[in-house]
C-alpha cells in the first residue's frame, strides 16, 4: 500500500507527508525540518505509530521521526546515520538511496543539522530545534 503512497509523494511538491495508516494526517510544502518539528507539535500527541513520508532523512529527522511516533518512514535519501538512530530506535525504513551523511546544499561539508544531531537522543535534539527556532523567530520580529 506504502508503495504507492510513496510514488505520488516522491512526484509532488510536499516535503513531508505523514499518515496513519492509510488516512493522511499532516502534508507540508515547507523546507528542512520545519514541516516535522510542526507536526510534532499540533498532531504528535494525538497521533502514535505514524508512517512518514520526508524528501530527506537525516539522523535529524530520524531523531524526530522518533519523537513525532513513527513507526516507518519512507525517503528517497538517507543517511548511513538516519539507518543507525532508525535501528535503534525499532522503525522501519525505506530509502531509495543511502548517502554516508547529508550534505549542504553546496556539497561543501556535512547539514549543520545532521551535524548538530549526532550523539543526540530525540528529546534533547527536539528541545535544541525549539531553542533555535525560537531564537530564530525572535530576530525576525
Amino acid at each position: 500500500m506504502y508503495q504507492r503512497i510513496f510514488s505520488e509523494f516522491t512526484a509532488s511538491d510536499d516535503t513531508l507527508r505523514v499518515y496513519e495508516v492509510d488516512k493522511l494526517v499532516f502534508s507540508s510544502r515547507k523546507d528542512r525540518l520545519l514541516p516535522l518539528m510542526e507536526y510534532i507539535d499540533r498532531f504528535a500527541p494525538d497521533h502514535r505509530g505514524v508512517v512518514i513520508f520526508d524528501k530527506i532523512i537525516g539522523n535529524a529527522a530520524a531523531l524526530l521521526a522518533v519523537k513525532a511516533g513513527g513507526r516507518e518512514v519512507f525517503s528517497p535519501l538517507g543517511s548511513e546515520l538516519a539507518v543507525k538512530t532508525l535501528e535503534k530506535y525499532g522503525i522501519a525504513y525505506h530509502f531509495t538511496r543511502t548517502a554516508p551523511t547529508i550534505q549542504r546544499a553546496d556539497g561543501e561539508d556535512m547539514c549543520p543539522m545532521e551535524k548538530l544531531s549526532i550523539g543526540k537522543e530525540p528529546d534533547e535534539f527536539y528541545r535544541e530545534m525549539v531553542a533555535i527556532i525560537s531564537k530564530s523567530a525572535a530576530k525576525g520580529s
